[in-house]
């Protein structure tokens, strides 16, 4: 970093690492289009990993490294790519683009050490790349931008790093500055001059990429006084970050300040947290070695950004929540270890990227498996000794064996046939359990049922496995409608949860309409009187009661009351009646949703001393309600969400306006931080099953929103109607 000499041929592929101080762990932020992945192949090109861009090389022979299946799979989900860069392993995270995987994105978070901010010169910086930056900031991550596309038309490096100086600095843009300026070539016959070198501010050396390996060279004459107000501001911003409090006081003295501290100050302000340099990127052309900015980013990885050592520890407690403290990144300390992504390959198995927080892991042995508090969202709690098989790290769509892991490293184990998402690896002698991330809610509903009886067969295994590997689906066995509902981030999540059910575990279902779990009551009293009287050759069956029915306050639930005098219904029958009226209610006697909020009082009734049976009763007990619900008008109550939007300011009319829509209250805003307001609204649920998908289009991907179950209210009456024709019509 700063300009210091490369050493190429120190590089390429990435073994074990013996000692925490020589790992890496960064992960890449950007939005969909923005050139994460192709970032990743250049670096791994530049590093020696792979022999020309998009192949990787193996015992002599050349396979695809990034065929474009492969690489549509990569862009939905969390990919490792390890490489070697003078001395160091680099374990690079590169994370999906796109909305819907935040979860892919939070989980990389949690692996990495420092980020990588990857901004289109193109297209600019969006509202969730800024919204990940807050999260990063939250926790004082390390935090690094490169900016790529240079080749558009467009494209403009100094407006560029002017508008991320905007977004992610905050109060202080001169916390974000760049460290090299690029060198143009000759323009096109479109006028657009290609840049093909970088000049750095700190050494004021050339660095040429034209000829598709780094040159190094002294700057002419003429170019020196382009660079001295760029090289004096960033002198400036890496000093006021300084340590060394004499520093700047020498500095404006006039002092030249040597290149040697200067890049210290710097390594040192990237690694706090409190400075975050810009730099360009740009991958190798076809034959080229070496794409632009490549190196320059991987000396800033290994020199500028913290090793495990320094990073952060989560919280551990013992698996029934006794406080541990924090972990240490000691590779001979306690084993804890965390599965930040599990995948299913159809010939290995179950395989699980791990991140080592503390000890060793090593093949074949027993590991204590801890369980994540995950059960609502259809997850299994557990806490298990399972014997981990090899430990690999993936070179292209290959895994190569590791013969350890060490704290502050990562590798994939196979055979963690329990292991989830999110769940912590300790000694099965001292299990542990790490505070887990937090997890995206998932707010898409998606009804679905097997396709055919083979595939219901196979449908509850294959859903199992699909929430084991993402822990933002959330898998529901509705009681109320009896529809299995796979709740999702958005519908690109949703197509791909239902392509893996079909590919990868071969059930193919259909997506239903969802229905929301309706309730109804009573709108005043009524009476009702239930007869069930039967003589047949044998046993006849003899039972009359008589009920009163009343509406009681929203969440009340259902009151039975006995108010029979002189013994007209026998004692031992009186529980069979209250037992016959619920489950009446429990079916429902309108429209087939349960029976809510409601006191029945049974008043008289009649019994035969040979007859009268609790089967009988409990039928009479039934026909009472129904008739009582005849004679009376029944409300169709639907659930209302307490909603809480966070938005933009300049997104709040729209989004207020899009609630009114939805027959939503808003119940009040507050404004928030980084121009932001937060709005809370009551909704019915039946009006918010695509919320996440139209807040997403509606605030062009900025907004956030949460929700949670309000209370039952009586629906309009001519939606009650059509919802009672569909049901009396079946469908």
């Amino acid at each position: 970093m700063g300009d210091k000499n490369a050493h190429p041929g120190a590089a390429g592929r990435a073994a074990a690492a013996d000692h925490p101080a020589s790992v890496r762990n960064v992960v890449l932020v950007g939005h969909s289009g923005a050139g994460k992945t192709t970032l990743v192949e250049a670096l791994a090109l530049t590093a020696g990993a792979v022999n020309r861009a998009g192949r990787v090389e193996d015992g002599g022979t050349v396979s695809d490294y990034d065929e474009i299946e492969h690489r549509q799979q990569r862009s939905v989900q969390l990919s490792l790519v390890p490489v070697e860069w003078d001395g160091f392993k680099i374990n690079v995270l590169d994370t999906p683009g796109y909305a819907d995987f935040v979860g892919e994105l939070r989980a990389g978070l949690r692996a990495a050490d420092a980020a990588l901010f990857v901004v289109s010169a193109a297209d600019g910086v969006d509202g969730s790349t800024r919204m990940v930056w807050e999260e990063c900031a939250a926790v004082g991550m390390p935090r690094a931008i490169v900016i790529t596309h240079l080749e558009a038309a467009r494209a403009d490096f100094d407006e560029m790093t002017r508008v991320c100086a905007e977004a992610f600095g905050g109060d202080d843009p001169d916390a974000v500055l760049p460290l090299y300026l690029p060198l143009h070539g000759e323009p096109g016959p479109d006028g657009h001059a290609p840049v093909n070198g970088l000049i750095g501010l700190l050494s004021q050396k050339l660095f040429d990429y034209s000829s598709g390996e780094r040159k190094e060279s002294e700057p002419g004459p003429d170019q020196l006084p382009l660079i001295e107000e760029a090289r004096n501001r960033l002198i400036e911003g890496i000093i006021s970050e300084s340590e060394d409090e004499t520093l700047m006081d020498r500095y404006l003295g006039g002092e030249e300040i040597d290149f040697k501290t200067l890049v210290e100050d710097l390594e040192r302000a990237v690694a706090r947290g409190v400075f975050f340099p810009v730099l360009a990127a740009a991958p190798a052309a076809d034959g080229a070695r070496q794409g632009l900015g490549t190196v320059e980013l991987l000396e800033l990885v290994t020199g500028g950004f913290p090793t495990p050592l320094e990073h952060w520890a989560p919280e551990v407690t013992t698996p029934d929540g006794k406080p541990r403290g924090t972990t240490s990144c000691d590779p001979d300390g306690p084993l804890v270890a965390e599965v930040v992504k599990t995948a299913s390959d159809p010939y290995v198995g179950r395989i699980s990227l791990v991140r080592v927080f503390s000890g060793t892991l090593r093949p074949d042995e027993t590991v204590h498996v801890s369980g994540h508090g995950l059960a609502d969202r259809g997850h299994e709690d557990h806490d298990v000794d399972e014997r981990i098989g090899a430990l690999s790290t993936p070179f292209g769509k290959q895994q190569r064996t590791l013969s350890h892991c060490i704290a502050g490293d990562m590798a994939c184990v196979a055979k963690l046939n329990r292991a989830e998402t999110g769940d912590t690896l300790s000694a099965k002698d001292d299990p542990l359990l790490m505070e887990p991330w937090e997890m995206p809610d998932p707010l898409l509903p998606l009804a679905i049922q097997a396709h055919s009886k083979a595939d219901e067969d196979k449908l509850s295994q294959g859903l199992a496995r699909l929430v084991a590997e993402d822990p933002t689906m959330r898998l529901e066995q509705n009681q109320d409608t009896h529809q299995v509902v796979l709740w999702c981030l958005g519908e690109a999540h949703a197509d791909v949860a239902m392509e893996r059910l079909r590919s990868r575990y071969g059930v193919q279902v259909d997506v239903v309409p969802h229905r929301v779990s309706l309730r109804e009551t009573f709108a005043g009293k009524s009476a009702g009187r239930g007869r069930h009287v039967k003589q047949s050759g044998g046993h006849g069956q003899y039972a009359i009661c008589e009920i009163e029915v009343e509406p009681l306050p929203g969440g009340s639930g259902i009151e039975f009351v006995d108010k029979v005098v002189g013994g007209a219904v026998p004692r031992q029958f009186i529980p069979s009646v209250e037992k016959g009226v619920r489950a009446q209610a429990a079916k429902g006697v309108a429209a087939g949703y349960p029976l809510i909020d409601i006191r029945i009082t049974l008043r008289d009734g009649k019994a035969h001393s040979v007859d009268s049976s609790d089967a009988a009763f409990q039928t009479a007990g039934a026909l009472a309600l129904r008739e009582a619900a005849a004679d009376a008008r029944i409300h169709l109550l639907e659930p209302v969400a307490e909603v809480s939007v966070l938005v933009g300011d300049d997104y709040v009319g729209p989004v207020m306006s899009d609630l009114s829509g939805r027959r939503g209250r808003v119940v009040g805003t507050e404004q928030a931080a980084g121009g932001r307001t937060l709005v809370r609204a009551e909704v019915p649920e039946i009006e918010i099953g695509r919320y996440a998908v139209d807040l997403r289009s509606l605030s062009h991907g900025t907004a956030r929103f949460n929700r949670s179950y309000a209370r039952h209210e009586p629906m309009p009456p001519q939606l009650a109607e059509k919802i009672r024709e569909q049901s009396q019509n079946g469908s």
